[in-house]
């Protein structure tokens, strides 16, 4: 994370890493995010990629570097590495197959053991157009968010539902956990020790809500 003055703006750089089981994914919603592109046909990711994108959030510009990497045992090595100065993650399962939201635990538990910061967190069901063969529920993950203290949202790269949403999220939180911290470290001591999900079905302001959710309504 970096900011920097120029002419009197300012221009923040935040890094955002996606992780979540092998084929959930991750690659897709990257590519959509950025370039608007979905690949039905893409092979897993080996090594490290990664895309940056602005935004503006108060009159300044705000960059986010988002790292997707493998899913993959055999490329765990890179984690440590892949993690380092992470102040964002989007946790993706697919709504389809139990077995990647039950790792969905683990991946929070590396995300704890490499991060040295507050890290803003969305927990992502990705593939919400296979509704018809559903294997997670909405509820379940809402659930999971709220035990988690994370924001919770279901997308599909395949038809971009909330695939832009999820990301903005995530990088205005960012924002304003950095700006809290600069305009009063204690207050922002003492509102991370609240409970930090609330249920809202408005995911667009981040501003004054410490959790978002929305599910995949839109077909």
């Amino acid at each position: 994370m970096s900011s920097s003055d120029e002419e009197g703006g300012e221009e923040y750089l935040f890094k955002i890493v996606i992780i979540g089981d092998s084929a959930v994914g991750k690659s897709n919603l990257l590519s959509r995010y950025a370039r608007n592109e979905f690949n039905l046909h893409s092979k897993a990711t080996i090594g490290v990629e990664f895309q940056t994108q602005s935004m503006e959030i108060d009159g300044k510009e705000v960059k986010a570097q988002i790292w997707d990497t493998a899913g993959q045992e055999r490329f765990r090595a890179v984690t440590s590495a892949y993690y380092r100065g992470a102040v964002g993650a989007l946790v993706v399962y697919d709504i389809s197959r139990k077995t990647t939201f039950e790792s969905v635990g683990r991946w929070l538990d590396e995300l704890k053991m490499h991060s040295d910061t507050t890290v803003a967190k969305m927990l992502v069901g990705n593939k919400c157009d296979l509704d018809n063969i559903r294997d997670v529920s909405i509820e379940d993950g809402k659930t999971l968010a709220e035990e988690e203290g994370l924001f919770f949202m279901e997308t599909s790269a395949l038809d971009s539902t909330n695939v832009k949403k999820a990301f903005e999220i995530v990088i205005r939180e960012i924002y304003n956990n950095v700006s809290r911290k600069v305009l009063n470290s204690d207050a922002y001591k003492a509102e991370l020790s609240l409970n930090r999900v609330t249920i809202s079905n408005d995911g667009n302001d981040g501003s004054k809500k410490s959790g978002g959710f929305a599910s995949c309504c839109s077909r």
